[in-house]
């Protein structure tokens, strides 16, 4: 950019926290980029359910992030730290933030950030990080999902849903998923998945059973926890691992393990935002060498459900928690048309 940063910009702010209604719109000095950061000026950015849970005082950031809103955005480098040389001003770009991305300029660790992927808007790019973060560390690193290979995916319509759904197909895998309606069920068909459970008329435990002849899955991304821990290991094939990303229902339940050992059950888990700036840019790492070129070939693309004005947070979270969208939700922070190609 030749012109000067403005001190000021906007953001969504929660206050004490709350229901959806105690977000709004305030004013706030604009981040200096730190010397490892990159200072990025929004065009998009997703909503998430960490999002959700940090509105409402359920998930509190971590020490040293960003007390806003908001983990992945997509816009164009303004200003870059002391020690960073591998982008510069102009660069367009997406990444996941350490929180505050919702807002007009975000400041982020340089390792976190990747480039638009050729052919997408910034408006698919800014649906990219969070998701495929989590899936990649997820299922292949450390659910280690081999081509031919079963996998569950539980939620099979949400933002991650998808996402895990088409990488596992476009790497070869065999995909099951559960879902809460017979429309969504058809989105995850479309997008790749070989069936599709609706949990309320089926027990995917039987139908897992049947789909795979009773061996079982090989791998089960679950978001659920609860009740589902124990229906999940009676899901898994011999040596299958459980990858926990959520406890949707609660992390506690009285769970009967001695199939882990009799079975040679691996379970397992991870939680993306407390993981160190190291950590992450080795995902984005792999996820410029293994991802990127999938998305460039037009495969595995980010589903947009519905895209909001930055003002109309409110609306956004409320359809998030309402679980009644497909894909991603998003916000467009900026409201003049200086990008191009948005």
């Amino acid at each position: 950019m030749t012109q000067p940063l403005p001190t000021s910009m906007r953001v969504v702010l929660h206050d004490a926290g709350g229901p959806p209604t105690c977000m709004h719109v305030g004013t706030v000095p604009v981040p200096e980029p730190k010397d490892d950061e990159v200072l990025i000026r929004v065009a998009y950015a997703g909503v998430n359910r960490p999002d959700c849970l940090q509105r409402s005082g359920r998930y509190p950031p971590p020490p040293g992030a960003s007390p806003y809103l908001g983990l992945e955005v997509a816009g164009e480098v303004v200003a870059v730290g002391n020690k960073v040389t591998s982008w510069r001003a102009g660069d367009r770009v997406c990444g996941l933030a350490n929180g505050g991305a919702y807002a007009e300029y975000v400041a982020i660790p340089h390792g976190q950030v990747l480039p638009v992927p050729k052919c997408l808007s910034l408006l698919q790019a800014a649906a990219l990080p969070e998701n495929y973060f989590t899936v990649w560390t997820n299922v292949f690193e450390r659910g280690r999902l081999q081509p031919h290979e079963w996998i569950l995916v539980h939620g099979g319509s949400s933002g991650i849903g998808l996402t895990a759904i088409q990488l596992a197909h476009a790497r070869g895998a065999k995909v099951i998923c559960t879902v809460g309606d017979s429309t969504k069920a058809q989105a995850c068909l479309s997008h790749g998945a070989d069936h599709a459970i609706v949990y309320r008329t089926q027990d995917f435990v039987e139908e897992v059973k049947s789909i795979t002849q009773g061996q079982g899955v090989n791998l089960i991304l679950d978001m659920v926890g609860g009740p589902y821990l124990q229906r999940n290991l009676a899901s898994l094939a011999l040596e299958g691992r459980l990858v926990q990303i959520a406890f949707l229902q609660g992390p506690k339940a009285e769970v009967d393990w001695s199939s882990l050992m009799t079975r040679r059950l691996t379970f397992t888990g991870s939680t993306l935002r407390p993981r160190t700036a190291t950590d992450k840019a080795a995902i984005a790492k792999s996820l410029r060498q293994e991802v990127w070129p999938l998305l460039e070939s037009g495969q595995a693309l980010p589903h947009i459900h519905a895209t909001f004005a930055l003002k109309e947070v409110v609306e956004a979270h409320a359809l998030m928690e309402s679980s009644l969208h497909i894909g991603k939700i998003m916000l467009q922070v900026t409201e003049n048309n200086d990008f191009s190609n948005l």
